[in-house]
């Protein structure tokens, strides 16, 4: 998102009422039928398609031998021609000499730091209104992560297709990457809303039990840009088609992982990014998310019903989602985290002496009886800020198998005990 209304962290938010959630799904639904700084060197949405890029094989994402898997997440980029760019929102001593290049040192120091196992970037990747060739834009923004031939994964915001290339192109275009595993969208469906729709599997440590079992799910979902529907105005939403999909993917997933071998009771953990943020993020105030909120919530004008959807399928423990800069936090509602990644670029709107920020996620294993790795026992998140340290905050348990439905934090450099 290029520009938002700020608001101050103890303004008052909005409540959700459960019956115009329902009132705004039937809306939605009933309207779709009709339709540090200086670094010096370091077609709005198209209808459902009916064909799909034809990829190689991908890399099996799997559990570390530390029984770790740690996702970084980046948010927001909003890249566009690299030093010609200039920052935004920084402070006036900043601003001689800060461009996207400031973006691209900041991925290259939090690769360097966390050394991820797999990073997601969650839309406005590149600002396709200042980007002379979108194509170019996505090379140098994307370049750190195939730099360091570090599985990484996209969806697509708001601002990704304003520029030489169509939503669509856009999306071939970063599958064709090197190193991606993103995907165009569900080789087993022929119509489904949107660009970027795709699940990946984590699987256990090698030479486990878990080998051949994915036992963490990641979801990617392309949560449109502005809504084509004349009577609804703002941003789009999460439609049917692509509901569906989730919950059939998930129920796939669940019954795999609950069959032989080693079948498990319940479903894997699973982890969901886009980039709007849904309506219920909304409902929380300052009593219960870690982190800031400093601007509204910029989600679109109608609920879909996505979170209902997400809460019946019973495996997502959090998502994640970038698109509001200058928020932050994470926020549990009826047992799944609403989480933002926060603003990452330096072409993106921020808050001048505000850093920007990324956020990391680690799944971590249990071990079993015999001494080897087993399924996920708990999830964690923290985020580094760019400035002089990396200084790492608000770390926090997102989801325990001990502690379901508990909220634990404790700041210790940022990661949670």
């Amino acid at each position: 998102m290029k520009r938002a209304t700020m608001v101050q962290p103890s303004s008052t938010f909005v409540n959700i009422n459960k019956k115009n959630l329902w009132v705004s799904l039937a809306i939605a639904v009933l309207s779709l039928c009709f339709v540090p700084i200086n670094v010096s060197a370091a077609v709005r949405r198209h209808p459902p398609q009916q064909h799909h890029l034809s990829r190689k094989p991908s890399p099996k994402l799997r559990f570390g031998r530390n029984g770790e898997f740690k996702i970084l997440q980046v948010a927001d980029m909003h890249y566009a021609d690299g030093k010609t760019t200039p920052c935004e929102d920084v402070l006036p001593s900043q601003v001689d000499g800060c461009s996207d290049l400031n973006t691209t040192a900041f991925i290259h120091r939090m690769i360097e730091a966390e050394k991820p196992n797999f990073i997601i970037f969650t839309g406005d990747n590149i600002y396709g209104f200042d980007s002379k060739d979108s194509a170019k834009s996505m090379d140098a923004a994307f370049a750190p992560a195939i730099a360091a031939r570090i599985p990484w994964a996209a969806v697509l915001g708001i601002h990704d297709q304003e520029g030489t290339l169509s939503r669509e192109g856009v999306m071939k275009h970063i599958v064709g990457l090197n190193h991606t595993l993103s995907q165009f969208n569900p080789s087993e469906l022929h119509v489904i809303d949107g660009f970027g729709n795709y699940n990946l599997e984590v699987g256990g440590v090698e030479g486990s039990d878990f080998v051949n079992k994915s036992i963490l799910n990641l979801y990617f979902v392309d949560s449109g840009d502005y809504s084509t529907v004349p009577a609804i105005p703002g941003y789009g939403w999460i439609k049917p088609s692509q509901q569906l999909w989730f919950q059939r993917t998930s129920a796939k997933l669940r019954r795999a992982y609950m069959s032989p071998p080693n079948a498990q009771k319940s479903s894997a953990p699973g982890l969901v990014y886009f980039h709007i943020p849904l309506p219920e993020v909304a409902s929380f105030d300052s009593t219960n998310f870690t982190g800031v909120r400093q601007e509204d919530i910029g989600s679109a004008s109608v609920n879909s019903g996505f979170f209902t959807t997400l809460v019946e399928a019973g495996d997502v423990k959090a998502v994640f989602t970038g698109h509001d800069h200058v928020n932050d936090f994470c926020g549990q509602l009826t047992g799944i985290q609403l989480c933002y990644g926060g603003g990452f670029g330096y072409h993106a709107y921020g808050k001048a002496g505000w850093p920007r920020r990324a956020r990391v996620v680690v799944a971590s294993l249990e071990k079993t009886e015999e001494g080897g790795w087993g399924t996920v026992k708990s999830i964690k998140t923290w985020k580094r800020l760019d400035d002089k340290h990396l200084t790492a905050i608000d770390g926090e348990v997102l989801w325990s198998k001990k502690h379901t439905g508990t909220r634990r934090k404790k700041h210790i450099n940022g990661s949670p005990a």
